[in-house]
C-alpha cells in the first residue's frame, strides 16, 4: 500500500501500545478516493482505550505528526491519510523505473520450496476445457509464489494409472486397431473409451474385463505395459503442444504410475501404526477419531488393487522427502474436497506434523451454455479447439483495428490464448462460471485483451515521444495522474495478498483497475504536451507499461508490443 511505512511510523508514535505489524494489518483503502488514500479504522481500539471509535480517531488526528502528508483527517471512526502528491509520485515512479519487472518482489518465502500439483490430465484422453482451470491457476500461483520469494516446484501428476486403463486396453484389444490409433491417437483412444462405457451399460461384465486388465497391468504383464506406455507417449506429445501454446513448463511429469513401487511403504507405515482395518475384504483407515464426519479412507480394494488415496499418500511422502516443501498445494476441483480432507487426516494419524502444510486449492466448474462437460459421455469441449477459435477471433479484430500490423498472426496467438487464460483467472477461483468465447476475446470491457491493449497503447505513446526519461524529475502534483500513481503504488501489496489468499484473481482485478485508471487519464490528458511535467508524465506511462506487463506475466499471459 502506498506510503505505508510513513503512515505506520506516524501512527506508532501516537499509539505506542500497538506494534508496527498490527498497525500494518489494519490499514485499508478508503471506499472512495475523496475520503483519502489510506484509512486506519479505530473500532478495535475502543475497548482498550475506553473511548468511542469516533473520539479515538479525532484524538489521533489532534496529536499525530502531519509532516510529509497533504492532510490527515478524522472521518467518523476512521483516520484518513491524504498523501503528499509530489513526494509520493516521485517515490513510486522512481521505485518502478529502477526495479522494472522486479517491482513488487519480496523475500517473504526465503527460497523455501512450494510444490504445486497442477493440470494433471488423464493419458489417452485429449485435454479439454475441464483441464484449463487447474493448469492456469496452478501456473499463476507458481509465478506468484516466486514473486513472494518462494521456489515453486510445478508437478504435472499425470492420470496415467487406474481401472480406466484396463478398460481402454480391453476396448483396444476387442474392437480397436493399431492402424486407427496411429492415424489419430488421442481422438481414437477417446472414441474407444466412450464406446466402452456405452457398451458396459448393456453388459456390466465389461467392467470386470476392464478391472482384470488393470490388475494385469499392476502385476507387470508385458503386453498390458507395452500398450499403456504407447498410450502415455502419444498423450504427452499432444499435451506438450497445448502447454507450449500456454507457455507453461513443468518441473516434474511424475504421474500416478511413478508411485507404484512406493505404495508398499505407505501400507507398511499404516500397519506399523495399526491403522489398517479390514472392511468387506478391503483395507481401510477409520478417520472418525480425527473427524467424526469423515468417511473411512480406502487403501486397498478387496482384489488387492490400490486406489487414488494410496498413491496420493505415497506422492505426499515422496514430495516431502524430495523437496522438503514449506507448503504442498493441490490445484484440484472443489468436488475433491473430501478426498484431500481424508488424505490430510491419514497423514496426521501417521504422525506427520507437516500434514498441516498440505493445502487443497479448490476451484469451481466451467460450464458451456450452462452444461457440465463429461468425457465418459463424449460431451467434451477440447482446449485445442477453444485456443484455435480464440486465435481466429483475435485475428479478426486485429485486422479491423490495425490492418498494417506486421506480425498479426503471432499477436493474435498471444491475444487469443491470453484472453482464455485471463478470463479464467479474473474469476474468483472457487466460483463457477459459464464460458462464452465471444465475450472473452473482446478488446473492451473486463478482458485480457483490454489489459494487453492498454499496455500496447502506453508503449505507443513512449515511441511517439522519442525521449529518455530523466530519473531526477518524476514529481506529479495534479489530481488527473493521482489515481494512476496510487494504483501503481498498490502493486507490492496486491502481490502479497494474491499469495496469502492463494487467489490469482486479485492480480487480474488489479490489472483491470490499473488499466481503467490509465485509460481514463489518457482520454482526459495531453500526455505529450511540451511543459515542465512532460518527463514525469512519460515516467508514469512507462511505469504503467512495466507493471501491466508484470501483472500479465504473473497470470501467465503474454503482452504484445503492438496490437
Amino acid at each position: 500500500m502506498i506510503g505505508q511505512q510513513k503512515i505506520i511510523a506516524a501512527l506508532a508514535d501516537v499509539l505506542p501500545d500497538l506494534n508496527t505489524a498490527t498497525i500494518a494489518e489494519k490499514l485499508e483503502a478508503p471506499k472512495s478516493s475523496q475520503l483519502g488514500d489510506v484509512a486506519f479504522p479505530t473500532f478495535t481500539l475502543a475497548k482498550a482505550l475506553r473511548k468511542a471509535p469516533q473520539q479515538i480517531a479525532a484524538d489521533i488526528v489532534a496529536t499525530i505528526n502531519q509532516e510529509g502528508f497533504e492532510k490527515i483527517v478524522a472521518t467518523g471512526p476512521y483516520v484518513n491519510f491524504f498523501l503528499d502528491k509530489v513526494s509520493t509520485s516521485q517515490d513510486i515512479l522512481s521505485d518502478v523505473l529502477s526495479k522494472k519487472n522486479t517491482f513488487g518482489d519480496n523475500n517473504d518465502g526465503q527460497t523455501a520450496n512450494i510444490t504445486i500439483d497442477m493440470s494433471s490430465p488423464n493419458i489417452a484422453k485429449p485435454m479439454s476445457m475441464g483441464h484449463l482451470r487447474s493448469t492456469v491457476i496452478g501456473n499463476a500461483l507458481a509465478n506468484i509464489t516466486q514473486k513472494n520469494g518462494y521456489q515453486p516446484v510445478k508437478i504435472n501428476h499425470l492420470g496415467d494409472w487406474g481401472t480406466q486403463f484396463g478398460k481402454l486396453i480391453y476396448a483396444y484389444k476387442t474392437w480397436g486397431s493399431e492402424e486407427e490409433v496411429k492415424s489419430d491417437p488421442i481422438a481414437t483412444l477417446l472414441r474407444y473409451y466412450v464406446e466402452f462405457h456405452e457398451k458396459a451399460k448393456a453388459d456390466e461384465s465389461l467392467n470386470d474385463e476392464g478391472r482384470a486388465w488393470f490388475k494385469k497391468l499392476e502385476d507387470g504383464d508385458a503386453e498390458a505395459h507395452e500398450l499403456w506406455q504407447w498410450f502415455r507417449n502419444e498423450s504427452l506429445k499432444e499435451f506438450t503442444e497445448i502447454y507450449d501454446r500456454l507457455d507453461i513448463q513443468f518441473d516434474s511429469f511424475n504421474g500416478e504410475a511413478f508411485y507404484n513401487d512406493k505404495m508398499t511403504q505407505v501400507v507398511d507405515l499404516l500397519n506399523e501404526k495399526q491403522l489398517l482395518v479390514e472392511s468387506q475384504g478391503a483395507q481401510i483407515v477409520d478417520l472418525s477419531t480425527v473427524d467424526e464426519n469423515l468417511t473411512p479412507a480406502m487403501i486397498k480394494r478387496s482384489d488387492g488393487a490400490t486406489l487414488y488415496m494410496t498413491r496420493d499418500l505415497a506422492a505426499a511422502l515422496y514430495r516431502k522427502n524430495t523437496y522438503n516443501f514449506a507448503k504442498s498445494l493441490y490445484v484440484v476441483g472443489g468436488e475433491q474436497r473430501e478426498h484431500f480432507r481424508q488424505m490430510k487426516a491419514v497423514l496426521s494419524l501417521l504422525g506427520f506434523e507437516w500434514a498441516d502444510d498440505v493445502e487443497h486449492i479448490a476451484f469451481g466448474l466451467i460450464t458451456f451454455n450452462g452444461k457440465k462437460m463429461s468425457t465418459r459421455k463424449g460431451d467434451v469441449v477440447l482446449l485445442k479447439d477453444v485456443l484455435d477459435d480464440a486465435h481466429e477471433l483475435a485475428l479478426k479484430q486485429i485486422q479491423e483495428k490495425n490492418p498494417t500490423l506486421a506480425n498479426k498472426d503471432e499477436v493474435a496467438e498471444k491475444v487469443g490464448a491470453g484472453a482464455v487464460v485471463f478470463h479464467d483467472l479474473m474469476n474468483d477461483r472457487t466460483n463457477n462460471f459459464d464460458f462464452s468465447l465471444e465475450e472473452v476475446v473482446r478488446f473492451e470491457g473486463d478482458t485480457g485483451p483490454y489489459v494487453q491493449y492498454t499496455r500496447a497503447r502506453a508503449l505507443s505513446i513512449l515511441r511517439k515521444a522519442q525521449q529518455e526519461v530523466d530519473m531526477a524529475s518524476l514529481s506529479l502534483d495534479d489530481q488527473a495522474t493521482w489515481d494512476v500513481v496510487t494504483s501503481l503504488g498498490q502493486f507490492p501489496t496486491v502481490v502479497r495478498q494474491a499469495w496469502q489468499r492463494r487467489e490469482p484473481s486479485i492480480i487480474a482485478k488489479y490489472a483491470l483497475h490499473l488499466s481503467r485508471a490509465f485509460n481514463k487519464y489518457y482520454a482526459n490528458s495531453r500526455i505529450l504536451n511540451e511543459d515542465d511535467q512532460l518527463n514525469a508524465r512519460l515516467a508514469l506511462v512507462n511505469s504503467v507499461a512495466i507493471v501491466l506487463e508484470e501483472s500479465l506475466r504473473l497470470l501467465g499471459v503474454k503482452a504484445p508490443e503492438e496490437m
